[in-house]
């Protein structure tokens, strides 16, 4: 009976051990990855995962990042908030805090909307010097470190995604701050940044100059020409597709590719801005010659502004393209780093929406098309016996009180929106959990059911930050 005991308590003793050093692992994987690229879907729930893997390769295939190592399924409530907006959940991977909705990279702040100037754009600060304390960033983190650092885009630079990289205030819609927070030198720069984050891309040039009442009349009151200032700290400034492909290593770089807003829909882009792709290329470029290695963080911001226009046909197209994006990075970076042992690459979204694929349609059936019945391929109707699509949202403004049939010409047209089950201004964001992929270097302990402040933890002992 000793024998038994003692034999049961060593067995117990020895599974004990192993938990805690898996657990241990977990938290603290060996640092080995000297370059970290952030890749981050904005509202790429596992819905719009799903349809745009069918919209591209079928029911069958995958998209690139599906074919990635590690996965991991992401808890995405913030400190306030069981939905969360970009705000809170981009600054959780960034800093390893829960954060409230529409505050950016602050802990324990509570969101204060910026006040109107003379000029009547909402560009004063408001937060209050004690609201909230300011946790650093893995760009810092990495900038501290002495590797390069970069953000990019299909946003303007200062939404609330990139601005969680480099940016501490109270309120996402502070864009004029957050903006003087990244110019080296000037009045308001955030000095963790040390001399500057090394590549910067998106929109929303307005934020960065002054305002002119015919030719900017959403520019800076302060009158302040953030770029010239820039360019008077060393960077390149690129303003087209073509001005990128002409910059070079050796000089910071900053690239805004649109006056007042965010980036065109990769369906209908000017030809003057670069791809997503295009824009990874660059940046890995000028990033990778630093010998230290660099910290990339690229978003697909335009997938959440078309699920929120309840817009599936160009949710899914941003998707297919923010993929493309990340298997340029795949490919440059098995070219510099052979096999990944030197870069971890992370691919996530922030939170989720509300569109569902439903109806039971027959496979092969065009994903953005009515719903097909998969016994006869016959259209299926509902209980008012009308045609109804296979993607729908939960919520949004195109509820009708009287439903009428849809018709493949409708359904499958550049400008269609889905139905919506709850009538509401705009579709908002979901609250379920997200999907993660990772590869490379330290991405082993990406794996469960993680809360997404546990993402940063990863990285930064990855990195040995």
């Amino acid at each position: 009976m000793t024998r038994t005991i003692l034999s049961t308590l060593l067995l117990a003793a020895c599974c004990g051990a192993q938990a805690q050093t898996a657990s241990t692992m977990r938290l603290a994987p060996t640092p080995q990855a000297k370059n970290i690229i952030f890749f981050l879907g904005d509202g790429m729930g596992p819905t719009t995962i799903t349809a745009a893997r069918i919209f591209k390769e079928g029911e069958d295939g995958l998209l690139n990042f599906e074919r990635l190592d590690r996965t991991a399924r992401i808890k995405t409530y913030s400190a306030d908030a069981q939905v969360t907006d970009s705000a809170p959940s981009m600054g959780a991977y960034m800093t390893g805090v829960k954060i409230n909705n529409d505050v950016i990279s602050m802990k324990d702040a509570k969101p204060v909307a910026p006040g109107k100037d003379a000029n009547g754009i909402a560009s004063i600060d408001r937060c209050g010097a004690s609201n909230g304390t300011s946790p650093m960033t893995i760009l810092e983190l990495a900038k501290a470190a002495g590797k390069s650092v970069g953000a990019v885009t299909t946003t303007e630079l200062t939404h609330a995604t990139p601005a969680s990289t480099f940016a501490h205030v109270c309120d996402r819609d502070m864009a004029y701050t957050i903006a003087q927070q990244i110019v080296p030198g000037g009045l308001g720069y955030n000095a963790r940044l040390k001399d500057g984050v090394d590549v910067l891309m998106g929109g929303g040039r307005n934020h960065f100059t002054p305002y002119d009442a015919k030719r900017n009349p959403k520019g800076r009151g302060d009158g302040r020409n953030l770029i010239e200032e820039f360019e008077r700290q060393g960077y390149f400034v690129a303003n087209t597709r073509a001005d990128m492909a002409s910059s070079r290593p050796g000089k910071k770089f900053l690239g805004l590719y649109s006056a007042e807003s965010h980036l065109d829909y990769a369906s209908k882009r000017s030809p003057l801005q670069p791809t997503l792709a295009e824009m990874t290329a660059k940046s890995i470029e000028l990033l990778s010659a630093n010998p230290n290695g660099f910290f990339l963080m690229v978003e697909g911001g335009k997938i959440d502004h078309a699920l929120h226009d309840t817009n599936a046909r160009n949710a899914l197209i941003e998707t297919v393209a923010f993929d493309e994006a990340i298997q340029t990075a795949l490919d440059k970076m098995r070219a510099i780093d052979p096999g990944l042992n030197n870069t971890l690459i992370v691919v996530t979204a922030d939170h989720d929406h509300t569109m569902v694929l439903n109806g039971y349609p027959k496979r092969g059936n065009p994903v953005l098309d009515i719903v097909r019945g998969y016994g006869n391929g016959e259209p299926t109707r509902d209980a008012d016996g009308k045609t109804f699509t296979t993607l729908v949202f939960g919520n949004g403004p195109n509820r009708p009180d009287v439903r009428a049939d849809v018709d493949s010409a409708q359904a499958l047209s550049a400008d269609y929106h889905q139905e919506t089950g709850i009538k509401w201004s705009s579709e908002s964001h979901g609250g379920g959990d997200v999907k993660l992929y990772a590869a490379g270097a330290g991405s082993a302990p990406f794996r469960g059911t993680m809360e997404n402040t546990q993402v940063f933890n990863l990285m930064k002992a990855a990195a040995g930050l």
